[in-house]
């Protein structure tokens, strides 16, 4: 009756009476569901067993009709009203939906499917945002009966009909223009998911299993229009990924599987929806005390960051929290949660203060505080600002735990190969621990993380650890260094555990460390820029801070075999793990003594990067404590060899700033070396390891084991790739500008011989004919250089000892300064003076010992600071350092081509009464061998002194030496073939000058002093016999190359050179009488 009297309304579809029958339909429609609920009851009544529930009623053919046609004329006044923007068709529909949702109680629900059915047919597709809004009001509604999870498909075998519908209205939404319907349609799912997961009837796994697979189609979706979801705003994407972050988590691993065995594409997006998870909860705190510390390159400032989840909380959520903030707090401050708590405001209880978070976010944003999610945060009392960050923070773990669990599933099932994915490069397992790692993250996380860390490399290690994926790679190593510098012990401690996963992982798929060595050594130089290793003490110093003390410690830790198993324990592993066999290995291949190079290398990298910027502000000053500094670091990079090269090229440019033109070459020649060395490494080049030999002669930096530790260093931008022939020629004519400048020839001559083969194997005949141009001047410049009068000296040496704590590393140390040949002791002390007098406070001074006597450091003054400064002379390889001969310079010239030296000497007058100077008869020396780090021309300005030995000899030794090396210059000057035929002679001018020192009336008393000293009375008496005989065979040696040398040289002079050849003859003959009252054999023997 009452679906007819329903029926005749439809006569009467003008005019305000039928709007007012449309109004009242609602009581029409309730009168039509309560008598069917009247007969469902007279139906079962008795028939029903007592305890079950009333089954469905299924309506008759006639009857459903006639519903059918009542349904369907009231769904087109919806439809053709909503378009006029009239209220009375949203209560209409309103009415509809709630009809429906009645019906599903009484009636068969299948019956009911057919007038859903309906209505997405008269309202399918995207449609005008009112006919889209009441769609969705209709869905709300009827999604939210009780029994909305239990209900069967439209067809028997099919699954959950109003879910299937749901899915895809609501997915359908998300592509309209209308932004408020996004939003609704995304709330409206966030809203059945709670509800769902706090229905006490649905909390077994099973029935949460049941409601995943429902709700998985959705993901599936999602994958299939991805652009769909990236054209959401960020509070939608929330929405729907909070959803898609509690399907996954109830749906069992069989289901995920099957989702990942589709296609490779298919996988990779289900991954980069998790990486969308992990970007939108992402959480971060204003002032994070677990990270690097709060300074100028990390202020806390307002940026385009989208909003927090928070920030628009669903219905749920927000009753939620409305309960939660209504719990008591006690008011106890705790170095963790950053509040004092002593200090909150007792009105607490106020009533202008909501105690309720939902509350205090509404009423903030209706006041319209600020335009800032800052601002509204501001706004809050300061716990409920706790609660909401504590809240988010939650949250933010929660779904990085979620995603976590996931990965781990994938990467079990990718070590069988069970599913869909590159197995190349296993993109979706990297892509997703790099943002594990990339973002900030709770400490509950990071404990989880290493032990599901550790697993994937146990599974999946040799293709994570591949060349493909070096990115990967040197990425995880950055983030796990830059984790070994935070604040929180906890965090720091498995970064630590992670690096050391990384080296067992390098140890067991590749044998050693070269390739990870190469990654963590780029990563810590980009983790320095990032880093403040350094802070400024009260007295306006500079000083090593905290986070380079902490990078270090872990560095320290990650090569201690002690502390490793605890450490490990702690971090929720076994004691075994590193070094556990993993499966397909038969041994153990985790050494310690492999781990601790590896520490060492990268704790020299830190600490020159340390010592550079503690150095900064001195730099200008002390240009040698610079170069240095520059040397450290290209020694530190150096298994990188782009850094390598870089740091090599600053000390370069430093050299050459200061005109330090071989030490600018050497550094040209060591950049050149490691180009060479990766060539003959990667045998694609036409020198060998010959040429690299030979080059070591020149610079001996350069190591002599040829490895494939550059073209390990392939990755991102840095590698054997850049490494040319034609860039090692760059800079071998480079050495060779520079080695011009110093006038070292000798250098430039080997260098050119390096160039040559390049030219001869592209058949480059205009450049050979340059390079051999070339090579006749340098050689022409050799022959210039010895044969020229006055000895050729390309530097000069000094020995500096440093004595004082003000000095620090260099307290108590020697070093060997190598300084330009016009650079003279009072120069080089003015300039040291300048240099550490700037470094003295009020309460120290720097005195220069003025001689180069021993010094005692611990009978020095306190509060003193001393310089002790000494010229040196340089040793050649073969010299004999226990001779008693002066050393003259010229001497040794045809020897010294090479001018490569690591030995250097000097003679200290001294007398055994304490005397520095005395009478020859008690004049003794020692002589002092300084040995050197290293050899010059070095990369530096200055070595330092690694062995230092002494020799005394004797006055009469002395006295010896004195006259032998007369005897040996004047021999040297006879005997030394010339290159030339018209030069095979003595030179004259240089024969004069020292015949004139050894005869000359005026000057010959150094030898009568002798004679004086040794020879007569009481000292003749002293001399053991053999030290006479020494004497007196040096005297007549003297005086028969004195003859001899005055015959060579009577024959060499013009007219012009007669009187002067006569006063040597009158000098020699006098000295040979004074002699004779001495030793009388000497008349005979001359």
């Amino acid at each position: 009756m009452h679906v007819s009297y329903a029926l005749q309304a439809k006569g009467y579809r003008v005019g305000p009476v039928y709007d007012d029958v449309l109004a009242m339909a609602w009581f029409f429609l309730e009168l039509i569901v309560k008598s069917m609920a009247l007969e469902q009851t007279r139906l079962f009544y008795h028939s029903l067993p007592l305890g079950e529930d009333v089954p469905p009623l299924q309506l008759k053919e006639g009857v459903f009709r006639c519903i059918m046609q009542l349904y369907d004329c009231l769904l087109t006044e919806v439809h053709e009203r909503c378009k006029k923007g009239l209220s009375l068709a949203k209560r209409l529909n309103s009415s509809l939906a709630f009809f429906c949702y009645d019906l599903l109680s009484v009636v068969e629900p299948r019956q009911v499917f057919e007038l859903v059915s309906l209505y997405m047919d008269k309202f399918s597709g995207v449609c005008q945002s009112v006919l889209h809004d009441c769609k969705l009001t209709y869905l709300q509604i009827l999604c939210d009966h009780d029994l909305f999870v239990e209900m069967p498909g439209r067809d028997p075998s099919d699954r959950n009909y109003l879910s299937s519908v749901l899915i895809q209205e609501l997915f359908l939404t998300w592509d309209h223009d209308d932004l408020s319907l996004r939003s609704k349609a995304a709330r409206i799912l966030v809203v059945l998911t709670c509800k769902h997961e706090f229905d006490v009837r649905y909390q077994k796994p099973e029935d949460k299993l049941y409601i995943a697979q429902l709700y998985f189609p959705l993901i599936g979706q999602i994958l299939d229009e991805m652009p769909v979801f990236y054209n959401l705003n960020a509070v939608e994407k929330r929405e729907v990924l909070i959803v898609v972050m509690q399907i996954l988590r109830n749906l069992d691993n069989a289901s995920l599987v099957k989702a990942w065995q589709q296609s490779v594409a298919r996988t990779r997006l289900f991954f980069k929806l998790l990486e969308e998870c992990l970007v939108l909860f992402e959480h971060k705190k204003p002032n994070d005390s677990t990270l690097l510390g709060c300074s100028s390159r990390s202020p806390d400032r307002e940026g385009p960051v989208s909003p927090k989840y928070s920030d628009k909380l669903s219905p749920a959520i927000n009753n939620y929290l409305s309960e939660a903030s209504r719990q008591e707090v006690r008011p106890q401050g705790t170095p963790e949660n950053g509040y004092l708590w002593q200090r909150i405001s007792p009105q607490l209880s106020s009533p202008s203060q909501p105690y309720s978070l939902r509350e205090a976010l509404a009423q903030a944003q209706s006041s319209r505080i600020g335009p800032s999610t800052r601002a509204l945060r501001e706004s809050l009392h300061p716990i409920l600002r706790q609660k909401l960050e504590l809240w988010e923070e939650n949250l933010s773990a929660s779904v990085s735990l979620q995603v976590l669990e996931i990965t781990e599933k994938f990467s079990t099932a990718a070590a069988s190969h069970s599913i869909s994915t590159d197995y190349g490069k296993l993109d979706c397992i990297t892509s997703i621990l790099m943002s594990f790692f990339s973002r900030s993250q709770s400490l509950a996380f990071w404990k989880c993380l290493f032990p599901v860390f550790n697993n994937i490399f146990n599974l999946d290690g040799a293709t994570l650890m591949a060349r493909e994926n070096d990115r990967f790679l040197k990425q995880i190593a950055f983030h796990l260094l830059r984790l070994a510098v935070f604040r929180n012990d906890n965090i720091r401690k498995r970064a630590v555990i992670g690096l050391q996963i990384l080296v067992r992982s390098s140890f067991y798929y590749f044998m050693q460390t070269t390739r990870l060595r190469v990654m963590l050594t780029i990563t810590l130089s980009e983790l320095m820029s990032d880093v403040q290793v350094t802070q400024m003490k009260s007295d306006g110093s500079l000083e090593k801070s905290g986070e380079a003390k902490r990078l270090g410690k872990s560095l320290e830790e990650m090569a201690d075999d002690v502390r490793s198993p605890n450490l490990l324990k702690e971090c929720g592993l076994s004691e075994d793990v590193l070094t556990a066999v993993p499966e397909g290995s038969t041994e153990i291949r985790w050494s310690w003594l492999e781990v601790k190079p590896l520490s060492d290398s990268l704790l020299q990298a830190l600490d020159a990067g340390l010592e550079h910027a503690l150095l900064a502000s001195t730099m200008t000053v002390d240009r040698y404590a610079a170069a240095e500094s520059f040397y450290r670091l290209a020694m530190a990079y150096a298994p990188v060899p782009d850094l390598h090269i870089m740091w090599l090229l600053h000390l370069c440019d430093a050299h050459q700033e200061m005109q330090s033109w071989a030490e600018a070459a050497q550094c040209a020649v060591a950049v050149a070396g490691v180009i060479m060395q990766a060539l003959v490494g990667r045998n694609d080049a036409v020198w060998s390891r010959d040429h690299v030999a030979a080059l070591r002669k020149i610079c001996p930096m350069v190591s002599s084991e040829i490895t494939a530790e550059a073209s390990a260093a392939e990755v991102e931008g840095y590698g054997a790739s850049k490494l040319t022939v034609d860039s090692a020629v760059k800079y071998l004519q480079l050495a060779n500008k520079l080695f011009s400048q110093a006038e070292l020839y000798h250098f430039c001559a080997s260098i050119q011989e390096l160039i040559i083969p390049v030219y001869k194997s592209r058949r480059a005949y205009g450049q050979l004919a340059k390079c051999h141009t070339t090579l006749t001047n340098i050689y022409e410049s050799i022959l210039e250089q010895e044969s020229s009068p006055i000895p050729f000296t390309d530097a000069t040496y000094y020995r500096v000892g440093f004595y004082g704590e003000r000095f620090g590393k260099l307290d108590r140390k020697e070093y060997v300064y190598r300084e330009p040949r016009d650079v003279r002791l009072g120069d080089i002390m003015e300039k040291l003076s300048h240099i550490y007098e700037s470094r003295m406070d009020g309460n120290q001074t720097l005195h220069i010992i003025p001689d180069s006597r021993q010094v005692n450091a611990d009978e020095l003054q306190p509060g003193v600071c001393y310089l002790q400064i000494t010229a040196v002379d340089p040793v050649m390889e073969d010299e004999d350092l226990g001779s008693r001969r002066e050393r003259i310079f010229s001497l040794s010239t045809g020897s010294m081509r090479a001018r490569v030296f690591d030995r250097f000497l000097f003679d200290t007058p001294f007398t055994k009464n304490g005397k520095t100077q005395g009478g020859l008869e008690d004049q003794w020396k020692r002589r002092t061998v300084l040995q050197t780090k290293g050899s010059f021309p070095a990369l530096v300005n200055r070595l330092l002194v690694i062995k230092s030995e002494s020799l005394e000899f004797s006055p009469v030794e002395n006295a010896i030496g004195m006259i032998e090396t007369r005897t040996a210059a004047l021999r040297n000057e006879l005997e030394e073939p010339r290159s030339s035929e018209g030069d095979q002679l003595p030179r004259l001018q240089s024969l004069q000058r020292i015949l004139q020192g050894s005869v000359a009336v005026q000057v010959n008393s150094g030898v009568l002093s002798v004679c004086t000293a040794f020879l007569s009375g009481e000292p003749a008496t002293r001399l053991r016999s053999q030290e006479l005989q020494q004497l007196i065979a040096a005297l007549l040696e003297f005086m028969a190359v004195c003859k001899r040398a005055i015959r060579v040289h009577f024959r060499l002079i013009g007219e012009e050179d007669q009187d002067f050849h006569t006063q040597l003859v009158n000098g020699f003959q006098s000295l040979t009488a004074e002699l004779s009252h001495y030793i009388p054999a000497i008349l005979s023997e001359l």
